[in-house]
């Protein structure tokens, strides 16, 4: 993977996001001093912080960048304006165009809002990224399945692996209930004290 795709996946394991949360993600929700990315409205419409990778930081301030330069674009053409959540639109009347409320990840082209009836560039389609993921896997030769939801499998686990506490892995995944996160602990099995197959130790004798 390279460009826009590879830092997506890294976000989505580096990260622990889910698959719309990251879609979702405004410029606003990056903190890049306190290495923190802000969930708004995930899955049971609760808030949330998680870990910003230091690995991206870098990347993604040029990715943005480059948004901005997109959006930029688009005022100067009349658009620029961005759907917001609840009734912010009624209540901050010209935040829909301002560059805290982008999407971190844009489409590549403009739509029509069917809400508001106004033209406008939407986030990144979610089928969009499952194909990346898709292709990715496909061109490295993994005979595995795999999805985005790999990548927030694999952030629990190797934060587990690692020592971390799983009520905080819990925090970080935004679940409800720590049992939801404790799924994740079957992996964690020590293969290094798996007892040894009886046909190794049959060759094994062999050659001693």
């Amino acid at each position: 993977m390279s460009g826009r795709n590879l830092l997506i996946a890294e976000l989505l394991y580096g990260s622990g996001l889910r698959l719309m949360e990251l879609a979702r993600l405004r410029v606003k929700d990056i903190d890049f001093d306190a290495d923190t990315i802000f969930v708004r409205s995930g899955k049971g419409d609760r808030d949330r912080s998680t870990v910003l990778p230091s690995a991206v930081k870098e990347k993604l301030r040029e990715h943005l960048k480059e948004v901005k330069v997109l959006h930029e674009h688009d005022l100067a053409k009349g658009y620029g304006e961005v759907f917001l959540p609840d009734a912010l639109s009624h209540k901050y009347p010209h935040a829909a165009k301002e560059w805290a409320w982008q999407y971190v990840f844009p489409s590549s082209k403009l739509s029509v809002d069917p809400r508001s009836g106004k033209v406008g560039r939407h986030h990144i389609s979610d089928t969009a990224i499952q194909d990346s993921i898709r292709n990715a896997l496909r061109k490295a030769g993994i005979p595995k399945h795999a999805s985005v939801h790999t990548l927030r499998h694999s952030f629990a686990t190797h934060l587990l692996q690692s020592g971390v506490n799983i009520r905080e892995v819990q925090s970080l995944l935004g679940h409800k209930n720590v049992e939801t996160t404790m799924v994740y602990t079957h992996v964690l099995r020590n293969l290094s004290n798996a007892p040894q197959s009886p046909l190794d130790a049959l060759y094994k004798e062999q050659k001693s």
